[in-house]
This record gives C-alpha cells, structure tokens and sequence, in this order.
C-alpha cells in the first residue's frame, strides 16, 4: 500500500510539473505570437514605404516623348 501511495504522490509531482511547464509555453506561444504580428506590420510599413520612394520604371503622360512623325 505504502508503495501504491509514493507512485501515486509521483505522477502527481509529475502532472504539475507537466502543468506548469504548459503554462509556460503556452506564455512563451502567445509572446512569440505577437513579436511575429509586430514584425509583419513593420514589414509591411517598410514595404509601403520602399514603394513610395522607389521611382517607376514607366514614363508618366508628360514624360513621354512624342513619336518622331510629329
């Protein structure tokens, strides 16, 4: 009986332990959660931005040159 009762108090030792240690991931899971949700919008602004800054390859209306037969 003596027996029975220390494996009894082991498992559950261990289910707390296991308890805890999913309490702690699952913190860690919701940290990294939103790091990555702040670094895609930042990714996202700097891309917006890159796009604003970077110049078009396409020549505007008033930019073209007209034909040579004009």
């Amino acid at each position: 009986m003596v027996q029975l009762e220390q494996r009894i108090e082991e498992l559950e030792m261990k289910l707390a332990f296991q308890e805890s240690t999913i309490d702690a991931l699952d913190e860690q899971v919701i940290k990294l959660n939103e790091l990555v949700n702040d670094q895609q919008e930042k990714l996202r602004m700097l891309i917006s931005k890159i796009q604003q800054v970077e110049p078009s390859n396409m020549a505007t209306q008033a930019e073209e040159t007209p034909p040579p037969h004009y």
